[in-house]
């Protein structure tokens, strides 16, 4: 049959159609549930400028540059240990233009710790990658009677109250990672808080407290100097940094991991796609040695399982872990 100028132009008039239908989200897989090609995907930073969570952040925005055409920017959004940015995110559109690189207090502790979230690490989030963690230590001063673990936690029972730790304040990590040292090792050790991780080790370091948990990056020079004595390392693996120290897992702790992990995660809702775009450009971009050489200087240990699902998992796990130490910890934040 003989095409009349007529039907050749209803054909063209419903392939222009739905060209538009698949190009607007109409059919097919839309532009929307892509990040934006024009525009750059923001990455939020729930802290100020200039700490280490902003500094692994704006490595990996400019390193992802050659994965991602349109590019990433870092916005810093600080405010009530991360909730206020982690908030944004979770209200902002699901199509992958807005990320969080979230730690573990927004995306694990502050939901049991704060008296006022309006969001949910798990329900609020579509995660997309676990970038890694940055190690604690154990560390006491000289003076405590104690080469391990082991001979800390008989020292503490044979002497109750006479053991303190210093933290950075009423529910700060290194709080709650004493709260848990209590809990799985049946000692009864005194939290001392101070306002801040410097005051803190000031007063370790001058023998006023018996020991803390905190950072390697931060301890490390001190126990280079004999000034502090490590006993152990509190995340699940080994650090990097000291790796002839053992975890406390390894010295009868079992199950013993206390880190700061870092994750990134997009709106709940995101489609599937988009986040698995997003996940493959971290991935790749976590393979560059130029980055994971920079990162690893910050003290990170790059995690090894990097697909979606696992930092779901993850996150669920140390969202139930923290609410059980927050509660045993008496600590709430308005």
């Amino acid at each position: 049959m003989t095409s009349t100028p007529a039907s050749t132009g209803h054909r063209r008039l419903l392939a222009a159609l739905l060209w538009l239908s698949c190009s607007l989200g109409l059919g097919g897989h839309a532009l929307a549930q892509t990040p934006a090609a024009t525009k750059p995907v923001t990455l939020v930073v729930p802290f100020a400028p200039g700490g280490p969570t902003d500094a692994m952040a704006r490595n990996l925005a400019t390193a992802i540059k050659t994965y991602l055409p349109q590019g990433m920017i870092v916005e810093n959004k600080a405010g009530a240990g991360g909730n206020i940015g982690a908030e944004q995110v979770a209200r902002a559109a699901a199509d992958g233009s807005t990320l969080l690189f979230g730690t573990s207090g927004p995306l694990a502790i502050n939901v049991s710790l704060y008296n006022k979230v309006a969001y949910d690490p798990v329900k609020s989030f579509e995660p997309v990658i676990h970038i890694g963690h940055l190690p604690n230590v154990l560390v006491v001063h000289p003076g405590v009677q104690a080469q391990n673990v082991r001979e800390l936690i008989a020292y503490a029972k044979a002497n109750p109250g006479r053991l303190t730790y210093a933290s950075s304040g009423n529910g700060a990590s290194s709080h709650l990672a004493g709260v848990l040292f209590n809990m799985v090792s049946g000692t009864d050790i005194q939290h001392i808080p101070y306002k801040g991780t410097g005051p803190a080790l000031n007063d370790l370091l001058g023998g006023q407290v018996s020991m803390s948990f905190t950072d390697v990056l931060t301890a490390l020079p001190h126990i280079k100097a004999g000034k502090l004595c490590v006993l152990g390392v509190t995340s699940a693996s080994r650090s990097r940094s000291l790796p002839d120290v053992p975890t406390l897992a390894e010295q009868g702790l079992k199950d013993f991991d206390v880190s700061v992990f870092f994750g990134i995660v997009a709106p709940a809702g995101t489609p599937k796609d988009t986040v698995q775009k997003l996940n493959s450009a971290f991935v790749s971009v976590l393979k560059q040695a130029d980055v994971r050489q920079s990162l690893q200087a910050q003290g990170l240990e790059i995690a090894t399982g990097q697909n979606p699902e696992q930092l779901a998992t993850f996150i669920q796990r140390e969202a139930g872990k923290w609410r059980e130490v927050v509660k045993a910890s008496g600590a709430q934040v308005d």
